[in-house]
């Protein structure tokens, strides 16, 4: 490829900061993309990598190989490696700092020799209702069903062989930074959808742990609850290194050298807050992926235990509220790809990035009512705690007067892709009074100019800002986190706003009256009609 002279230069001062080891790697686990990001001193993003990957029904539970995990981090570094000495012709020897961040929660457990028991249980596992209901209850704090002390606590009600010989557990990231430095540490954000975080200590919760220990099941068993858990690190706290074994299994060409500082692992949560520049207080993020959810960082304690309302931290300790929906896209994928398979059937194949737009610009165009024509589509593949339901089953429906055309169509799509999280949003906001000074989505479903933006002020009636990093998403968040680690003495927003944000370009749509109005009537709809989707459930077989 013909290169500027200015070019040159600027490839050339990249390559110079490659073998400086003036870079920061964060890699993230997504429930359906693992992606490597290495940026520069400047916050740029001078390489990528990624590797697609999908959980499976195990036993009726949602659940990642341990291979699956290692095979997939090994690919999607090796594409970045290979990113990087195809653009700056540099062998991948030094990285300056890394990190890495993963889907929150679920439950991994180890024995005393580091043998994993069962296999994982991520974040889409609904099956611990119980063990929701009776924390809750006793902490007078909301367990969500897809934390970490949820899993173990539904494990030891149900009497599970593999509890007596539990001597660790953690999460996705908290695991995979254990193997590559030998620490057993976690990201305050990460640990806060473990075990409720103390906010003045930012450390676990004490009181709560001296309750959970007093239950007369667990005090039956042969470990006490705090020697299970890894230690909450908050931001740019010294979290190990990699070893020699670590850069192995992270690059068995043997190609990177160890020694390279690492940040604590975090969820993808904190990474959120982090990409989105929303760690202040009165801000909030909303992060849209196979997922979603809405967090705000709280300008005081809930009055009220709201189970639609998850605490958890900032990657510095602050409080937040979050709404966590367990699904997003996966529906809207599925309807897509369908498309595509039309047009590849008629001659006309098109790329994802001209598929998505076009359909996602259908939505707020001339022919979309407000309301959606009175369409509902319902994006539960898996079960949704925020909506009542255990299981999931995708659902379209409609009445036969109701207006079904494409635009109504794909606007029922994002409609109801972003329904289940303003429940829990409405509640912080209407309910608790929750100050929201600006929110900030991000994620590949912002990519599309204006679209999602548009349709999601109109659910949160509030400006929603996109800013020109959004689609960088987590593991640019992560790899920002790595490089805090050299600006530590910096308080974190203050290190976001001066450094990382200071000249990000951003766009923000008001919420326009009439779709707010729109939304709030197929929003009456959708929970009105939410038996369709129970009988659903209870009629249509989970698997085939």
């Amino acid at each position: 490829m013909a290169m500027t002279e200015n070019g040159t230069e600027h490839v050339g001062s990249i390559a110079e900061k490659i073998r400086a080891g003036k870079t920061s790697l964060g890699i993230e686990f997504g429930s359906t993309r693992i992606k490597a990001v290495l940026i520069d001193d400047t916050y740029s993003t001078i390489a990528a990598g990624e590797h697609s990957w999908e959980n499976h029904l195990e036993n009726g539970l949602w659940t990642y190989s341990l291979d699956e995990v290692w095979s997939g981090l090994q690919a999607a570094y090796a594409s970045l490696a290979y990113d990087v000495e195809n653009a700056y012709g540099e062998k991948l020897t030094r990285i300056g700092t890394m990190g890495f961040s993963a889907m929150m929660h679920g439950y991994l457990a180890f024995d005393k020799d580091g043998k994993l028991l069962v296999p994982f249980r991520t974040w889409r596992n609904s099956n611990t209702h119980d063990a929701h209901e009776k924390l809750s209850e006793l902490f007078q704090y909301n367990i969500p069903e897809r934390w970490s002390i949820a899993h173990l606590y539904q494990c030891i009600l149900n009497k599970e062989e593999h509890v007596p010989q539990v001597a660790f557990f953690t999460t996705l990231a908290g695991y995979v930074h254990w193997m590559l430095t030998g620490k057993k540490v976690l990201g305050v954000d990460d640990a806060s959808g473990m075990f409720p975080i103390d906010p003045q200590t930012h450390g676990w919760n004490q009181h709560m742990l001296a309750q959970f220990a007093a239950l007369p099941e667990v005090a039956a068993q042969p470990w006490k609850i705090e020697d299970l858990l890894p230690t909450p690190l908050v931001a740019g706290s010294d979290a190990g290194t990699l070893t020699a074994e670590g850069a192995k299994l992270l690059d068995p060409t043997g190609t990177l050298r160890p020694g390279t500082p690492l940040a604590p692992p975090e969820g993808d949560s904190g990474t959120g807050m982090v990409a989105t520049n929303s760690v202040k207080v009165g801000t909030g993020n909303v992060s849209a992926g196979t997922s979603i959810f809405a967090s705000v960082v709280l300008d005081h304690p809930l009055e009220r235990l709201h189970p639609e309302v998850d605490l958890v931290s900032t990657p510095a300790g602050d409080p937040c509220g979050m709404s966590h929906a367990n699904n997003f896209t996966s529906d809207l994928n599925a309807w897509i790809k369908v498309f595509s398979e039309f047009a590849k059937a008629i001659g006309t194949p098109l790329d994802a990035g001209t598929l998505y737009g076009t359909l996602f610009r259908a939505a707020i165009g001339p022919d979309a009512d407000a309301n959606a024509g009175g369409l509902i589509n319902y994006c539960f593949y898996s079960g949704e705690f925020l909506a009542g339901l255990e299981e999931g089953r995708p659902v379209f429906a409609r009445g036969p007067e109701s207006k079904m055309n494409l635009a109504n169509f794909m606007r029922a799509q994002l409609f109801g892709a972003f329904s289940p999280v303003k429940i829990g949003m409405d509640i912080m906001t209407k309910g608790e009074h929750v100050r929201v000074d600006s929110m900030v989505g991000h994620g590949g479903i912002f990519t599309t100019p204006k679209v999602a933006q548009k349709i999601l002020a109109a659910a949160f009636n509030t400006p929603i800002k996109v800013m020109s990093t959004a689609a960088e998403g987590g593991a640019w968040g992560m790899a920002v986190l790595a490089d805090y680690l050299w600006h530590k003495d910096t308080p974190l927003d203050e290190y976001l706003d001066k450094r990382v944000f200071a000249d990000a370009e951003s766009t923000t749509e008001q919420p326009d009256p009439k779709d707010v109005a729109g939304f709030e009537d197929f929003f009456a709809r959708f929970i009105k009609a939410l038996p369709i989707e129970k009988a659903a459930i209870e009629n249509i077989d989970l698997e085939g």
